[in-house]
């Protein structure tokens, strides 16, 4: 079997197959041949890797699952710290054997992996958003508005038995369990951090065609040094929250 061969299928071996493939091939005298078998052993290496570290942040949807829960909900917000734009939350649940490696906390992921993540779990999974702008932020607070989007996206996602949380408990007759760091602990909670911030990214690159200056398609409204630069040079505009500083002092 010539080289070209044997890498086309290794690349398609799978995981179950590998110790007879390997067996096949560990005495080939070919040293291209014996540098594909590294290169594929790493690569399953990695994707077992990948495939634990997925399983161990099942642990608290399967704890629910464990106690009579079927649909377990991810919740998670995006933008509480900007200067402008709303804040966005996402509720998810996510199918029976689903699995996407690599899906994490989104501020882990690069902007081609979490929008590959996100097209996948919009096709996938249920999912629910809520959006809170900044008018409303400016009147009830942004810890409160983190609130209300979201039990707008808990609302938006439909039957739910119990909600995994980041850091947060709402106001809902449902069960619930907040977790400190959830999109890091929790594969629901981090396809709702996901979810949200792509959904406030795309929403933040429209605000810069509607108010060009600031930097929003690169900033999403955080304080950068391009959005304070834009702030004196074209003042505040409606999606610039008022109650933080130092928009409130302008």
């Amino acid at each position: 079997m010539t080289i070209q061969a044997i890498k086309q299928r290794l690349q398609t071996v799978r995981y179950e197959e590998w110790e007879q493939v390997r067996a096949e091939l560990k005495d080939d005298p070919r040293t291209g041949v014996q540098t594909l078998i590294r290169q594929r052993e790493r690569q399953f290496a990695q994707e077992h890797a990948l495939r634990a570290d997925y399983t161990a942040r099942q642990a608290f949807e399967d704890d629910w699952k464990a106690q009579g829960f079927c649909l377990i909900g991810g919740v998670d917000e995006v933008g509480r710290g900007p200067l402008a734009g709303p804040v966005v939350a996402a509720a998810v649940i996510l199918p029976e054997g689903f699995y996407h490696p690599g899906l994490n906390d989104s501020k882990k992921m690069s902007k081609r992996a979490r929008e590959l993540a996100y097209r996948i779990l919009m096709d996938e999974a249920s999912v629910g958003v809520g959006i809170v702008d900044a008018d409303v932020i400016d009147q009830v607070n942004i810890y409160e508005a983190t609130k209300l989007a979201m039990v707008e996206a808990v609302r938006q996602l439909g039957t739910v038995d119990a909600l995994l949380i980041d850091a947060m408990r709402l106001d809902l007759d449902i069960p619930q369990q907040s977790l400190i760091k959830g999109d890091a602990r929790s594969v629901s909670i981090a396809a709702a951090s996901v979810v949200a911030k792509v959904v406030r990214d795309n929403m933040m690159e429209d605000y810069a065609i509607l108010y060009p200056g600031y930097g929003f398609e690169r900033n999403a409204g955080y304080g950068t040094k391009d959005h304070l630069t834009g702030l004196a040079e074209h003042g505040i505009t409606p999606i610039h929250r008022k109650s933080f500083a130092p928009i409130k002092q302008m």
